[in-house]
């Protein structure tokens, strides 16, 4: 009774995406609300660009009472939050077993020894292929299993000659495949020490070079846009695609394609030391502003259900393709069901493992810059100009754009 007591008000929470994170956290309301029927939320829906303009703008300004109590926020922005507006966001590692959650979503929200948010939803990255085609070309799922890129490059290779299929696509004005090569090496743009790294940086030089070598090879289907680049892999264009777990149930409404796709550890860095079959893309957590009214609620409420409920995990993965951070929720029955579009194969299980897998970095305050940079340059690798120029003129127009 005094816990109930204690804990009776009203918790408003911003976040995007009214299929996905909106409902989830209206779920995990609605959990708590049968221990704690005095609490009540307000989950407010807004465009993802609104809620970074928002909070950004309240932060700024220093008009606390405009901000809510709970936000979402994309782990690439963790640290220039934390950073720029120090005090803003109440630590909870007093409340919080992070022990529980991958290492890697853990990270990017500890700064100066405290720790940060709720690790929510991952990113954690996969090999999507089409079986059939693979099969066609001669290949089989051992071949796809534990690869390195050069060796993608050449099945994809031995794919369109056989099939006519390209490979896969990566659309270069994005730097998400930038991202994802760079961290299974367990590197970023940053050092430890948040100074740029790009010259000497072994694995986004080799990051840039395979991208180059892809295209150069002719193994991508060319790809401009969200749109375009999801088309690829949808209309049976492609015979793979590389990126983050969110995209399956896009993979999955094309139901005709049922029992022709599989999924395979992503492809390694050819020759950088660290390099592994692991990484991320995307990927958000929750974050308890220090000036809410409700603040320990608001971090209870969080402690109880995200690093808790191992049930709750099931249920967001089976409704919505959710797959949590919460390393226990593997044990739970819905990772364990075997799914037919795949061939049978337990893909959840799989991306779960590989979670735990992947890198640890410091995603720093300036990685979107450091993405513009990256594309405006990548281009004139594949044109020809050297790599070691390439990453000059990515260094400098970065420093151009965070000084």
């Amino acid at each position: 009774m005094s816990a109930s007591a204690a804990f009776a008000g009203e918790i408003t929470i911003w976040c995007w995406d009214p299929n996905f994170n909106v409902a989830i956290m209206k779920e995990a309301g609605e959990i708590y609300s049968k221990t704690h029927p005095d609490t009540t939320f307000n989950v407010v829906d807004f465009a993802k660009l609104d809620v970074e303009q928002k909070l950004q703008t309240a932060l700024a300004s220093g008009t606390t009472n405009a901000l809510p109590d709970i936000v979402l926020i994309e782990d690439y922005g963790a640290q220039k939050y934390l950073q720029s507006f120090p005090g803003s966001f109440a630590p909870m590692d007093d409340v919080v077993d992070y022990s529980k959650f991958a290492p890697y979503k853990v990270e990017l929200m500890t700064l100066d020894g405290k720790v940060y948010g709720m690790p929510f939803d991952s990113g954690v990255t996969g090999l999507y292929y089409r079986s059939d085609y693979l099969e066609e070309a001669g290949f089989t799922a051992d071949d796809m299993d534990g690869i390195t890129w050069d060796r993608f490059i050449e099945i994809g290779k031995q794919v369109e000659e056989k099939t006519g299929h390209k490979m896969t696509s990566i659309d270069l004005n994005d730097g998400g495949m930038t991202r994802i090569m760079m961290q299974s090496a367990g590197e970023w743009y940053f050092d430890e020490n948040g100074d740029l790294d790009v010259v000497d940086n072994k694995a986004l030089k080799a990051a840039l070079e395979t991208q180059a070598k892809m295209a150069n090879e002719g193994i991508l289907y060319p790809a401009t846009g969200w749109a375009n680049y999801v088309n690829a892999f949808t209309s049976g264009n492609t015979a793979s695609v590389i990126t983050g777990v969110w995209i399956t149930g896009t993979i999955k409404a094309q139901e005709a394609q049922s029992g022709k796709w599989r999924v395979a550890p992503i492809p390694s860095l050819d020759g950088v030391e660290g390099a592994s079959h692991a990484s991320n893309l995307g990927g958000s957590s929750w974050y308890v502003l220090s000036s809410s009214d409700v603040k320990d609620e608001a971090i209870d409420f969080l402690n109880e259900i995200y690093a808790k409920d191992v049930d709750f995990y099931q249920k967001i993965l089976t409704e919505r393709g959710a797959v949590g951070s919460l390393l226990a929720a593997r044990e739970g029955p819905a990772y364990q069901e075997a799914d037919p579009f795949f061939g049978g194969e337990e893909v959840w299980q799989q991306f779960s493992d590989w979670l735990n897998q992947i890198p640890p970095v410091d995603y720093g305050i300036f990685t979107n810059e450091l993405d513009t940079a990256v594309t405006a340059n990548l281009r004139s690798l594949v044109d020809g100009k050297p790599v070691d120029e390439v990453l000059k003129a990515i260094e400098q127009q970065a420093k151009y754009q965070i000084q």
